[in-house]
């Protein structure tokens, strides 16, 4: 069965990673994973199974109708069983190139929670008209399908599947080497943030947060591990700048985050928008506990109090509180990490988020 993924790029991300490891499930049972990338490859690409089904159709700037001709040549060339668009950026181009969802079976998917711009009458209409292109839609959390419900969003068509993490490529190690790895001090008490430099992701607030309990814990550590969005240049000088900069270890683009988790004691996502977040699932695979602010899906992950913590973390005092009183007690973290590893297994591997999307593919096909 061929399936065409449609996607901004492959640079580094939550949704494009949950692509990438769908090719690399799904390509051994029979299915054919082919990739349109509107505006560039991305680094994501060498991982495929066959990075050579990648194309890159040329959208610059805005609204570009070349892309979305050259988007429909491909599927006329390719002929795939499904076109699989993945947020609304592909989604206007999928409708158009497929002329209405006439000329191919679409499915669309949508891996975050929609912005306060996407809230607009007009942004909200212009999704209701595109979902008409749909077979089916689906989310990867359950609030998320709830809030397109209650914008009036068809429910008959809009299912959710969870992100699946790879249990075996992120599993608990030895810390110390990866420290080693990544020149992190081995007996340090290490906070980490991994991911895109959005303006969502409220990297300045944790750096706040970490000006501020700094002092009362010498042996706290912040690491920063990503690349890419808006915000990186901004928050690359303002970590430069704070009092406690020779404590901020700034990792860059990790081509295996793995390494990046197993030095961790602490991931911390301040995030005010998330789907169901990948680093998440990644660090709490690698035996990390998880810091995440109230809102963002990560109660349909993990247990406030049990294998993490989700509290109120809207601004810098209310983050610097939540990280005093984990570093006061730091046991806690060994412990909500072992819960978060068997919570993981249990609930959120790669192979079952594979069968629900072969399930879904072969169901529309």
């Amino acid at each position: 069965m061929k399936i065409l993924h449609v996607v901004n790029s492959l640079d580094p991300g939550g949704m494009e990673n949950g692509v990438v490891n769908m090719a690399q499930v799904l390509e051994s049972r029979d299915f054919e994973m082919h990739i349109a990338c509107l505006e560039r490859r991305g680094a994501f690409t060498d991982r495929l199974p066959h990075p050579e089904r990648v194309e890159v159709l040329g959208k610059t700037g805005g609204f570009s109708p070349r892309a979305a001709l050259r988007l429909a040549r491909a599927i006329r060339r390719l002929r795939p069983d499904v076109v699989h668009s993945h947020n609304l950026g592909a989604l206007i181009y999928t409708a158009l190139a497929t002329g209405g969802g006439r000329l191919a079976t679409v499915i669309h998917g949508e891996h975050s929670q929609l912005t306060p711009e996407e809230l607009t009458p007009r942004r909200l209409r212009q999704r209701h008209s595109l979902y008409r292109s749909c077979r089916a839609i689906h989310t990867v959390a359950h609030p998320m399908r709830e809030e397109l419900l209650v914008l009036g969003f068809p429910a008959e068509k809009i299912t959710v599947i969870p992100n699946g993490v790879d249990t075996a490529r992120f599993a608990p190690g030895d810390r110390t080497a990866a420290r080693r790895g990544l020149s992190l001090p081995a007996d340090a008490l290490c906070l980490g943030i991994v991911g895109r430099f959005g303006p969502f992701k409220r990297h300045a607030v944790l750096l706040d947060a970490f000006d501020t309990i700094a002092p009362r814990f010498p042996s706290a550590h912040l690491v920063i591990a990503g690349t890419g969005g808006s915000e990186e240049t901004a928050v690359r000088t303002r970590a430069e700048g704070s009092p406690h900069a020779a404590r901020i270890h700034w990792l860059g683009f990790q081509s295996d985050p793995s390494l990046c988790y197993r030095a961790l004691d602490l991931l911390v996502i301040p995030s005010v928008n998330e789907g169901l977040s990948n680093v998440a699932l990644e660090a709490m695979s690698s035996g990390v506990p998880v810091l995440a602010n109230l809102g963002c899906g990560h109660e349909h992950i993990f247990t406030s109090g049990r294998e993490g913590l989700i509290a109120d973390l809207s601004h810098p005092g209310a983050l610097a509180s939540e990280l005093s009183a984990l570093l006061t007690t730091p046991e806690r973290l060994v412990d909500f990490g072992e819960k978060a590893r068997t919570r993981i297994l249990g609930h959120f591997s790669l192979g079952s988020m594979a069968d629900a999307y072969a399930a879904l593919y072969l169901a529309h096909r």
